[in-house]
């Protein structure tokens, strides 16, 4: 393969768009920083400007899709006024969608490696942004909270927030269903039940999750 065109500005951006695109291209991760460099007519001192070594580089991919739905729910004027609820439900449900727009590159990435570590490895940075979302909805919620007897515990909830992020992934990478419109049910089922737990309110709701997820992977 020919050495690709170099880029006019080389930034962190347009080395994670060339990594995603070789990595698809070649159906296997690059090698080395000095083999991506090279076919992508860049000098290694161009890369490390931005990343210490692909590993790095790879996980910023994860904190880029936070990063952008982070920045798309933020256009939105109302987004401020949103409950906690109505923002965690608007994160999964923009973030799912920019996952569906790279889900080539994100099935892969997430199949390679033999151990579920080796795999998940590279969502380390996505962890704790999303962990630290968590924590200041949980916080806002709190300041309307006039008994700290009914307040929630940040880590509790953030690290919560985690597990329901890492099974709504996997729900989603074996979704097969038009629009993935199943991934948009558990997205809505389990943010609300999760909400409703921590809010100590009826539990319908948690009765209703788990009819859906037999349904889905026993039934």
């Amino acid at each position: 393969m020919s050495p690709k065109k170099k880029p006019e500005i080389s930034t962190g951006e347009t080395l994670v768009a060339a990594y995603m695109s070789d990595t698809l291209e070649r159906e296997k991760f690059p090698v080395s920083v000095y083999r991506f460099c090279k076919d992508n007519a860049l000098e290694e001192s161009e890369f490390y400007k931005h990343f210490g070594s692909l590993e790095a580089l790879q996980k910023e991919i994860w904190v880029s899709f936070y990063d952008k739905t982070l920045g798309l729910l933020r256009e939105e004027t109302a987004y401020d006024g949103y409950a906690p609820r109505e923002k965690m439900l608007g994160f999964f449900f923009t973030f799912f969608e920019l996952l569906t727009l790279n889900r080539s590159y994100v099935l892969f990435a997430l199949k390679q490696g033999e151990k579920p570590l080796e795999r998940f490895s590279q969502l380390s940075g996505l962890r704790t942004r999303i962990r630290g979302f968590a924590r200041e909805l949980v916080e806002q919620g709190n300041e309307e909270r006039s008994s700290a007897i009914t307040r929630h515990s940040p880590a509790l909830f953030s690290e919560g927030a985690w597990l329901q992020f890492m099974f709504l992934l996997q729900f989603w990478m074996k979704d097969g269903s038009p629009s993935f419109e199943k991934t948009d049910m558990a997205i809505e089922k389990s943010v609300n039940t999760i909400f409703d737990v921590f809010d100590n309110t009826p539990l319908e709701r948690v009765l209703d999750f788990g009819k859906f997820l037999y349904k889905e992977h026993f039934a």
